[in-house]
């Protein structure tokens, strides 16, 4: 009798899942404002998806550039959305990433 192979049917939702956000603000600070330096503000739901928690440092990849940002969790902000601040190179309506760094794997080497 022939067993036929089954496909695998596994989600994996870790690495491959990024969903891109919407920039519905961008904050820049001033040199003498108190609170300043680069942040990215999200739903607690949205955090969650991403394993991320209110304090960590988390990547944002935008349609130009990446920076690591402390991300601040705000249930106030729509979902799909993020607010940030003191970020470069992006813009109101474009959309980001907002990803957990990897920083148990070395970079992979290039050349």
């Amino acid at each position: 009798m022939k067993h036929l192979g089954l496909p695998d049917v596994r989600v994996d939702v870790g690495r491959n899942y990024r969903p891109a956000l919407n920039v519905i603000e961008h904050v820049a600070t001033r040199r003498g404002d108190t609170e300043r330096g680069p942040q990215v503000r999200m739903r607690s739901s949205e955090a969650r998806m991403r394993l991320l928690e209110s304090g960590e440092l988390a990547w944002v990849k935008g349609p130009r550039r990446q920076e690591l940002a402390v991300l601040l969790v705000d249930d106030s902000i729509p979902d799909a959305s993020v607010i940030l601040r003191d970020i470069a190179g992006v813009a109101i309506s474009e959309g980001v990433t907002v990803v957990k760094p990897d920083l148990d794997n070395p970079p992979p080497r290039v050349g």
